[in-house]
């Protein structure tokens, strides 16, 4: 049992002297909200095709770890020194279809430095003035914009596996339909598709024949009058 104590009261007392508690605790707490409101923001006004509020998901364990790796190696230069060395045999792979994506990415693992490095009121400035500039930027930009009616960004997740059902579906009701993403699930497809409808009667058609194919399947329109088809 001393043995024990010696032990937890070393590394306790080594983290007090590397890591305030409170400090830590503290600016987990703000990088965690900040992330939220960073993917409810990126997931409202975001422009991507893709599932954004999947893929806003990702944002904060990658804000959380970037915060845990600063917080480790900033009080130390040989661990500083082993994570670049570390870093520099990791290849990442995750594709990036939309630069968008990567800007939001930059933009958690710049919340997850600022939090790190003990900067809670900068996280907190810089952040609100970020998304200040970007919603404005997007009010601005789409004023001078001449609205397309009838364009679409169509997701299904089935357990039907038979793409080519699918998009003959699509395209006896749509005036156009292209595949843009294809995810294999488990058992079925998630599929990702941008089109373009004529009339509202031509989606209704859309959505009961596509409710069709099985029980499990899910269809998902959104109206995205600037994509370019």
């Amino acid at each position: 049992m001393d043995i024990i104590q010696q032990i937890q009261e070393r590394y306790i007392q080594e983290f007090s002297n590397n890591v305030p508690l409170g400090e830590f605790l503290a600016n987990i707490l703000v990088t965690a909200v900040l992330v939220a409101l960073l993917r409810l923001f990126y997931i409202h006004f975001g422009n991507s095709i893709s599932n954004r509020r999947r893929f806003a998901n990702n944002f904060l364990p990658l804000a959380l770890g970037t915060l845990l790796i600063i917080m480790i190696v900033k009080s130390s230069i040989a661990l500083s020194l082993g994570l670049v060395g570390a870093l520099s045999i990791v290849r990442y792979r995750a594709a990036i279809k939309d630069p968008e994506e990567l800007t939001y990415l930059f933009i958690a693992i710049g919340l997850g430095l600022a939090g790190g490095a003990n900067q809670p009121v900068l996280a907190i400035v810089a952040f609100a003035i970020i998304l200040l500039l970007l919603y404005l930027s997007k009010l601005l930009s789409g004023r001078g914009q001449i609205r397309q009616e009838g364009r679409l960004f169509i997701n299904i997740s089935t357990d039907v596996e038979q793409l080519e059902r699918i998009t003959e579906i699509l395209a006896r009701h749509l005036n156009y339909v292209e595949l843009k993403r294809l995810d294999t699930l488990d058992k079925g497809l998630d599929l990702s598709f941008i089109g373009k409808a004529r009339t509202l009667d031509e989606i209704s058609k859309l959505k009961d024949e596509v409710s069709k194919l099985s029980e499990a399947t899910r269809l998902s329109i959104v109206d995205q009058p600037e994509l370019i088809i």
